[in-house]
């Protein structure tokens, strides 16, 4: 009996812990108040799997989850390139952060979707405006997160480094870079978050495939529930995207202390 009352106690913690009760709470919350109104205006999870089946079925959501993925990854990994570098360069160079520092700090209030229609107008509406925007959106948040890596390295560091004989620019690559990896790694997650946010809004003004655009026509149907199968389904991506990203970083930088928590 005291073994059954272990393992009760045991899975009940787990239950709440590993966040499963509040996304049951949620589930019932969710059931509930759509008994209370139309499907039309707030479909409960019975309906939305019914949706899902739908948009399975016909092909359409597969389609845009890989059009929608393919734009994330490709506009994420160039804003990576910009950033780190640039991130690092403000950190650790006073005269890089004058020049640079002032347009960071300008551009980064303004959201990504404010350039959608300059965007449009200079690339125009196929692949390349939507890239550049979901460039546009990682940039600053992975820039912001590496020069914070670098403001925390300890000064002792470079003095250690000095003291054996390395020049500013070999400081640069054996403690700047290696310290800061902490920093760049938030960054890249939350660059993530933005190059997700910043398609959908691509895609629903200026596409004619992807999640974005899913959730968007699904309004000219009347099909709430296809609606809620896109917002779920960004939210699932996001989840998983960020959880490989967090397994890879604590594999490939785990001495640089990146943990996968």
């Amino acid at each position: 009996m005291e073994h059954l009352k272990t393992a009760v106690k045991k899975g009940f913690k787990f239950f709440v812990k590993s966040g499963i009760a509040a996304w049951v709470i949620l589930l019932i919350i969710w059931q509930t108040a759509s008994g209370f109104t139309l499907p039309e205006f707030l479909p409960g999870p019975v309906q939305t799997l019914q949706g899902l089946k739908e948009v399975i079925e016909s092909g359409v959501l597969l389609e845009d989850i890989a059009i929608s993925m393919q734009r994330v990854v490709i506009g994420w990994v160039k804003g990576l390139l910009i950033a780190i570098p640039t991130g690092l360069l403000v950190g650790r160079f006073q005269v890089v952060k004058w020049l640079v520092e002032p347009f960071v700090n300008f551009f980064r209030f303004v959201p990504a979707i404010g350039f959608l229609s300059l965007f449009l107008m200079w690339f125009g509406v196929g692949e390349e405006s939507k890239l550049v925007l979901i460039t546009y959106a990682t940039v600053f948040p992975v820039v912001i997160n590496t020069v914070a890596g670098v403001a925390g390295i300890d000064p002792v560091k470079y003095q250690a480094a000095e003291s054996l004989g390395a020049t500013k620019v070999q400081s640069f690559f054996t403690v700047t870079v290696p310290a800061a990896v902490p920093g760049i790694f938030t960054g890249i997650r939350l660059g993530l978050s933005s190059a997700i946010i910043s398609i959908v809004s691509a895609e629903m003004l200026a596409a004619n495939s992807g999640i974005g655009y899913l959730i968007y026509t699904s309004r000219l149907y009347y099909r709430t529930d296809w609606i809620f199968v896109g917002i779920v389904t960004l939210g699932l991506l996001g989840f998983l995207a960020d959880k490989l990203l967090r397994k890879i970083g604590s594999t490939m930088f785990k001495h640089y202390g990146i943990v996968n928590q």
